[in-house]
């Protein structure tokens, strides 16, 4: 009965669609109107997986680290969303979006939609562009709290998380797709979801709340020769791969701000690019250690990831498999080499993000079809990726290095020793992420 109501709806709802399509034909505006309505609703789906990214990332971070720190790791996470759209609203949207200089914006703050010139979000409404952008915003800042995990204040996190939020990426996010100078450019940056301006902020955030935090107790022994410290659930991390790796058909697909038939060419290079990067660096682990080890792996899917989301709609399906596959490759030695360095990331986040979110956007300058210098282009698009790659990497890790220091010497950055030892879930927030054992009080 339900499959025979499914197909006479099915068949009414074609119907419908056959028998107005004439009539659309004629009125050009229905069309107009048609197309933006089914423009607004797909960018509003596609920030939904951006949005739902969020259990993904507290999964993997949760489960790279160890359980007594588990509530602490799953409340950063909320809050990095929670209190960074209303951050975004405040200031942020208006610094990345609203009328200034090729800087950053000086008007429209709380979402003040008369200082945005009219139809500078395309088809899409006001309140459907910042819901996708607040989710871009939201994730940047998330991507710190698993290179800061295991011994962090939780209340200088949330000062840290807001403050990345409201000023230092809507700037960087103002540089290029708000029409800032990285737009201005000879030849424009092209950095079509955010490799650089997502990826390699929060990266880059994270290498310096990390150098300035210092490593967790017992990660370096006296000759600082790094320690593993085992997450303590495998499972948490890879489920929490897969779960990044759904939301990024949201996160590079709706970067096309419109339904229309790029959609599926983005979402294939994204595809081949996870995947390449999984076995790719799954490959180089397996032959650099003897094991294919599980967490590795799956950071390898995430750099494929991060990797083609600068080119992900400029570059060929091939080119879309190299870069994946030599991310893959790239992030297993960078996160051996920042390890080395005493630079404690108990996820691998400055690597992933940072560091491969930088070479997917130089690799545009190499294999974008149009003006990359594989095709024939030259070196300008590669020198205008270098430019803001530097750029950012500059302005990011000097203002959120100054943060950190100016957090560090008022409210205090790090826990006590004894209550990162102890776990920060009970000292920090009352009760324990995994309860005790009641099975004698039944």
């Amino acid at each position: 009965m339900k499959r025979r109501l499914l197909f006479i709806g099915t068949g009414a709802a074609i119907a419908t669609v056959l028998l107005a399509a004439p009539a659309m034909a004629q009125d050009g505006s229905s069309v107009d109107a048609l197309q933006a309505t089914l423009d607004n609703i797909w960018i509003l789906i596609a920030a939904v997986l951006v949005i739902f990214m969020q259990a993904g990332f507290a999964l993997v971070e949760a489960g790279l680290t160890r359980a007594k720190s588990v509530a602490n790791i799953m409340m950063k996470n909320l809050m990095d969303f929670s209190a960074g759209v209303l951050a975004f609203a405040f200031t942020g949207f208006a610094i990345a979006f609203g009328s200034g200089n090729d800087f950053f914006g000086t008007e429209g703050w709380f979402l003040n939609a008369n200082h945005f010139s009219e139809g500078y979000f395309g088809t899409l409404s006001l309140p459907t562009f910042f819901i996708f952008q607040v989710a871009f915003a939201a994730t940047a800042a998330t991507i710190v709290s698993g290179a800061m995990a295991e011994r962090t204040k939780f209340k200088s996190y949330f000062v840290y998380s807001f403050a990345l939020t409201a000023i230092i990426y809507p700037i960087v996010v103002h540089w290029l797709w708000g029409g800032g100078w990285l737009a201005k450019l000879g030849t424009p940056m092209i950095d079509f979801a955010g490799s650089t301006i997502v990826h390699s902020v929060g990266g880059w955030a994270a290498l310096a709340g990390a150098i300035v935090l210092g490593p967790r107790i017992g990660k370096y022994d006296k000759d600082g020769k790094p320690r593993a410290i085992p997450g303590h659930s495998i499972p948490f991390a890879i489920i929490g791969v897969f779960i990044l790796f759904i939301g990024w058909f949201g996160f590079n697909p709706g970067s096309q701000l419109a339904a229309d038939s790029a959609v599926p060419a983005i979402a294939l290079t994204t595809l081949l690019a996870g995947t390449a990067g999984g076995v790719a660096a799954t490959v180089t682990v397996w032959l650099k250690t003897g094991v294919p080890d599980v967490a590795m792996a799956g950071n390898g899917v995430l750099a494929g990831l991060v990797g083609i989301t600068a080119g992900t709609a400029n570059v060929s399906n091939w080119g879309a498999f190299i870069i994946g596959a030599l991310a893959g490759v790239l992030v297993v030695y960078s996160v051996f080499f920042i390890d080395r360095r005493g630079v404690d990331d108990p996820v691998g986040a400055i690597s992933v993000h940072g560091v491969c979110g930088a070479f997917g956007t130089l690799m545009v300058g190499l294999f974008a079809t149009e003006t990359g210098l594989f095709y024939g282009g030259g070196l300008s698009q590669l020198w205008s990726q270098l430019v803001g790659v530097v750029s950012v990497f500059i302005f990011v890790t000097v203002a959120a290095g100054a943060l950190f220091y100016g957090i560090k010497a008022t409210i205090g950055l790090r826990v006590p020793p004894e209550e990162e030892i102890e776990g920060l879930d009970v000292v920090e927030h009352g009760a324990p992420g995994y309860g005790p054992d009641t099975t004698a009080l039944v």
